[in-house]
């Protein structure tokens, strides 16, 4: 969809055979800045939109000569992702699940109130919006991570998807926290993707993992000469990542020396290699990580306050795997199709009772330690899927050690668990759509009907 005068569903084309309706609709959605075209039927619809295309229709169902439900499959073969709400004063559920199965956005029932329809327009215009955010991310993610996925079914990860969006907008440094294996860096190098910085390096250093001696020449470069033993000279990091993305891994690992260094570089904007006299201006957008608590090596002396305060201007705390259940069938299903086509197997699927036990493990070693326990388990298939034997014994010796409550024996059953776990996301899915159990279907990706039946059986009513 385009954007003009603040909306991105700019152009809309209102096709309905009543002349009244079309007015009054041209006339509200004028005043909140639309572009606005009529057709009083569908071959006048077809003509407008090779004439002009539109970002979205509003169609009624019945109309003499071809119906909108006739119409809908062409709307969207001619303008491929179009946005299209139907219209009907003959309105059933049936009716509304077919036009969805036809590939319309959503159904109005006539007679409709102005503000229904502004509400429509504008949740169409979120979900295009949330669209286009996500087709974005995942290419640009995935041109900058490799294979290391970032998925968010959980409220906790979404939230931290929600930040990084906004912290990749500006150029302030960013502190990700979180303990090891948790992907800070796969973070880091999605928010330096959305950045207008994504055309110029993104540059990674572990800080713990440099000798300290070596540290501050990595770093800020040194100049030929600058000591015994020097024969060329090194840009250093900083000046590598000019223009684009540092991100110093491990920052609490950082000398107290260093960290001086580095605050003074993040205040003037500028490094001073070792053995140079002059200082050379630098513009990089600073991302840290830690697993250690920085507030904790403050107050213990370790790490400067002032710099802790420099580099927590905006701060993205990133929940272990253990506290996000909900993520792990989605890291499963995308290590098994990577290491499927990387080995060379033909491993499609995990069994039931694997996949219960990879979900209620706790990950100490988080994102990390699943990954290198798929590409093993996919090593040691014999078959086209992975089953409980392929799994280390360590994930059934938790799974029989841990009670959920004290003195609770551990409830094995897959079914009751699946129950579990489908309730749950069926109801973050109703408070998503603010009880619109249509879109709420669409969301879960199963039928109006079914989900209907699953609120029933899974007494969600007041949801």
């Amino acid at each position: 969809m385009g954007h003009r005068g603040g909306h991105v569903s700019d152009r809309i084309l209102i096709v309905d055979d009543d002349p009244g309706l079309r007015e009054s609709l041209q006339l509200l959605l004028a005043t909140e800045g639309y572009e606005v075209a009529v057709a009083e039927n569908a071959a006048e619809a077809l003509l407008r939109l090779e004439a002009a295309p539109a970002d979205l229709v509003l169609c009624d169902v019945r109309m003499p000569g071809m119906d909108g439900m006739d119409l809908l499959p062409q709307l969207i073969r001619q303008t491929p992702g179009i946005t299209v709400i139907m219209m009907s004063a003959y309105g059933t559920d049936d009716l509304a699940i077919e036009a969805m199965k036809c590939g319309a956005y959503d159904y109005l029932a006539k007679p409709f109130l102005p503000s229904e329809v502004s509400l429509a327009i504008r949740k169409a215009h979120e979900r295009e919006q949330l669209r286009r955010r996500s087709v974005l991310l995942e290419r640009d993610v995935d041109r900058a991570t490799g294979e290391r996925p970032i998925v968010a079914a959980s409220e906790g990860m979404i939230r931290v998807l929600e930040l990084i969006e906004r912290a990749a907008e500006f150029k302030a440094t960013v502190l990700l926290t979180g303990e090891s294996g948790t992907g800070k860096e796969v973070l880091a190098r999605a928010i330096h993707a959305q950045s207008a910085r994504r055309s110029h390096p993104f540059v990674a250093v572990n800080c713990g993992a440099i000798p300290e001696n070596l540290l501050e020449s990595e770093l800020f470069g040194l100049a030929k000469g600058a000591f015994t033993g020097a024969s060329r000279a090194r840009r250093g990091l900083f000046l590598e990542a000019d223009g684009g993305t540092l991100f110093l891994d491990e920052i609490g690992e950082l000398p107290t020396n260093l960290q001086v260094k580095l605050l003074r570089v993040l205040q003037e904007e500028e490094v001073r290699p070792l053995g140079e006299a002059k200082p050379r201006c630098v513009d990089v957008r600073v991302l840290a990580a830690t697993a250690r608590k920085l507030e904790e090596e403050v107050q213990e002396g370790r790490f400067r306050e002032d710099l802790f305060y420099r580099l927590n201007v905006l701060r993205v705390e990133i929940p272990p795997l253990r506290e996000r259940a909900e993520d792990v069938p989605l890291l499963v299903d995308h290590f098994l199709a990577h290491f499927r086509e990387a080995l060379g197997k033909p491993v499609s699927q995990v069994s039931d009772d694997a996949l219960a036990l990879l979900t209620c493990y706790g990950w100490p070693g988080n994102v990390r330690e699943l990954e290198n326990l798929i590409e093993r388990a996919v090593i040691l298939a014999d078959g086209d899927r992975i089953t409980p034997k392929q799994l280390p014994p360590k994930l059934a010796e938790s799974a029989s050690s841990v009670s959920p409550s004290a003195g609770a024996p551990l409830d094995f059953s897959l079914k009751r668990a699946r129950r579990r776990f489908e309730a749950g996301l069926i109801r973050k899915a109703l408070e998503a759509t603010q009880g619109n159990r249509t879109h709420a279907a669409r969301l879960l990706e199963i039928s109006h009907r079914a989900l209907l039946y699953k609120i029933k059986e899974y007494g969600l009513q007041g949801c």
